[in-house]
């Protein structure tokens, strides 16, 4: 115990100089969910390694603070919710969804930006010493290898949401990404559309993967051949999807239809394919995916996938704490692959393809 407890390079806290619970499991030695863990006297750490984090915390003289004392006999849960999703729409409903469903749980929620360039583990450390239980990680942070790893690493428990390929140890929530892009792509076959433009989403993220993959099935089910020229890279954000929709509408010919694979995107397409002169949907079908708030505020509206972002934001509340109450009663953590029904909802943007040439002429750019 002693050899334990004498490690170099104590850290301490960043402000007050006051030591805290990433110190102690440095010292000791352990992760630090294994240091909240002796704080809250479960019976799940061996007594060796108990006694070498009690040392430790002796050492540094380290006082747990009220949030952390609190956690073995509280009734209320502690969860961070972490994001860096740039579209504003689809985050507005994932924090309508897990604020209320923490407040019908009396589950106390804390919710922090992510910066990118490695800020995740950094506000993810912080968050652990103030005492947080367990995290929740919405897109593109599901997806996130940097994160992903440093919670496993020290072992706390996490829900990832829309994720096409959860993190071994995580709990996911999400839709069947492929099966909808595949319904969406038949939909518009049905339709009389033949020649399709795709636009992919941020590389970085497993479900652009999984909803470009299902747009291809669904062509070489219809024994349409796939044509590179009509997919193109998007970043999930409005400005890409106006990028996207340029480089397609300057093909020749250019598609009949547009298929997003966010409701941003395609509302972009919508506002580029107005400004070259196309009327949505006589001359250009566009149709997006996740049916956020965007999909009803823009002319027309918006033909698209419903993806339930605010019940699968309830729902990863739910199994966060299913999670973490397991760990207080030292019972076995439920590991949970959850997937929820999707909807194609059709409005205003999609129709067969024009039959004659059309009418509008191209405005100049």
């Amino acid at each position: 115990m002693g050899e334990a407890i004498t490690k170099p390079r104590v850290r301490r806290g960043r402000q007050s100089g006051a030591p805290t619970i990433s110190d102690v499991a440095a010292l000791a030695g352990v992760s630090t969910m294994t240091v909240s863990r002796v704080i809250n006297k479960e019976g799940s750490v061996r007594e060796t390694t108990r006694d070498t984090v009690l040392a430790a915390i002796e050492r540094l003289n380290y006082a747990p603070n009220r949030a952390a004392r609190s956690l073995a006999g509280a009734a209320q849960l502690r969860m961070a919710l972490l994001y860096s999703n740039p579209s504003a729409a689809y985050l507005s409903e994932f924090l309508v969804g897990s604020l209320d469903q923490a407040g019908r749980g009396d589950i106390q929620l804390v919710v922090e930006k992510c910066e990118g360039d490695g800020d995740e583990r950094r506000v993810a450390q912080r968050l652990i010493d103030s005492g947080i239980d367990g995290i929740i990680l919405p897109p593109p942070l599901c997806d996130s290898r940097a994160i992903l790893d440093y919670l496993t690493q020290v072992g706390v428990p996490m829900v990832v949401v829309a994720t096409g390929k959860p993190a071994d140890g995580a709990t996911a929530v999400s839709i069947d990404d492929r099966a909808a892009a595949q319904a969406m792509t038949r939909h518009l076959i049905a339709l009389g559309h033949t020649r399709i433009g795709f636009i992919v989403g941020n590389p970085n993220q497993t479900a652009s993967e999984q909803r470009l993959a299902g747009f291809r099935a669904a062509l070489a089910d219809a024994g349409i051949a796939d044509d590179p020229a009509l997919v193109v890279d998007g970043l999930f954000t409005y400005r890409s999807g106006l990028d996207a929709a340029e480089a397609l509408l300057d093909l020749d010919p250019p598609p009949t239809a547009i298929f997003a694979s966010n409701d941003d995107m395609a509302a972009a397409s919508v506002a580029v394919a107005h400004r070259r002169g196309f009327d949505v949907p006589g001359d250009l079908t566009v149709c997006g995916f996740d049916d956020s708030a965007l999909a009803t505020t823009v002319w027309p509206e918006l033909t698209t996938i419903h993806q339930p972002i605010a019940d699968m934001s309830r729902r990863a509340v739910d199994l966060l704490a299913e999670r973490i109450r397991a760990r207080r009663s030292d019972a076995r953590e439920p590991i949970q692959r959850v997937v929820l029904d999707y909807t194609l909802i059709r409005r205003q943007s999609d129709a067969s393809p024009r039959r004659r040439p059309r009418a509008a002429l191209r405005v100049e750019r």
